[in-house]
């Protein structure tokens, strides 16, 4: 089925903090492809979103914020989905400095190598200051790359999460609450496992300890790349589903025979 996209704009999650949705069509749903902007004294993108969003990506972020008044530009890890914006808002935003890791810069050089003179490298359990908040970076308890570090604001006790947490959607539906209950539990786990096939590797003892760090920083809104907003009892309710993954095997994927149903219906219409 092909479906139109809706149009999506900025949501605000806390004081000064917006998460920037857009959509991709997946079948009859919708996969979020979310980054966030986080106001304030010095301001702090988060992700760059996808380069078949690019030009919406900029409208969206820029009517929130001058480019050159972003102060930070924080880069989860190096994957095509949160990098689309990336080379034009270190264009736009001179004042800006990039936040990575040593693995990430080195992945990103293979492809277009960022400025290290204007970066600074941080690790899970780091932080940096943002003059008005201090961010820490973390190790999501979902992700599907070595360089991949989520970032916990400790002013609003918003989470940015990354790649964890992601689910479809029904449109410009982006609060777990909104979404069909069925579609967020069956697409949670699917992608989870999509994302992390290294779970049915975990000891779950070893696993519980991790996930159980990331949620006692006590976050009270949870955001990710590709999933709802959570608040609330769905926090714990997410961090759970997490849990369940450890141990258990691998969800397959759709192979050859989903293709050729999608070849088909091609040359039909």
């Amino acid at each position: 089925m092909n479906l139109s996209i809706p149009e999506t704009s900025p949501v605000q999650v806390a004081p000064e903090t917006f998460l920037i949705p857009n959509l991709a069509p997946a079948g009859d749903a919708y996969l979020p492809v979310n980054s966030l902007l986080i106001r304030g004294k010095e301001p702090i993108v988060v992700d760059t979103g996808a380069p078949v969003h690019r030009a919406r990506w900029l409208e969206q972020v820029f009517g929130l914020v001058d480019p050159a008044d972003i102060k930070w530009i924080f880069l989860s890890h190096e994957d095509g989905d949160h990098t689309g914006g990336l080379d034009t808002v270190l264009e736009l935003a001179p004042q800006a400095t990039l936040v990575m890791n040593f693995f990430s810069t080195e992945r990103r050089a293979l492809e277009t190598p960022v400025p290290i003179e204007r970066s600074i490298w941080r690790e899970s359990g780091e932080y940096f200051d943002a003059g008005d908040r201090r961010l820490r970076l973390v190790l999501p308890p979902i992700f599907d790359g070595p360089a991949t570090r989520g970032l916990f604001d400790e002013k609003t006790g918003v989470l940015w999460a990354v790649d964890t947490f992601a689910a479809l959607t029904t449109g410009a539906v982006h609060r777990v609450e909104d979404l069909p209950q069925q579609m967020y539990e069956e697409t949670s786990l699917f992608f989870g496992s999509l994302v992390s096939p290294w779970h049915q590797w975990l000891d779950p003892v070893l696993y519980d300890r991790h996930v159980d760090s990331v949620e006692a920083l006590g976050a009270r809104v949870v955001t990710s790349a590709h999933g709802p907003i959570l608040t609330g009892d769905a926090i714990h309710d997410g961090f759970d589903r997490v849990r369940t993954l450890a141990g258990q095997p691998r969800l397959a994927p759709p192979g050859q025979e989903m293709l050729d149903q999608i070849l088909a219906s091609v040359v039909v219409a």
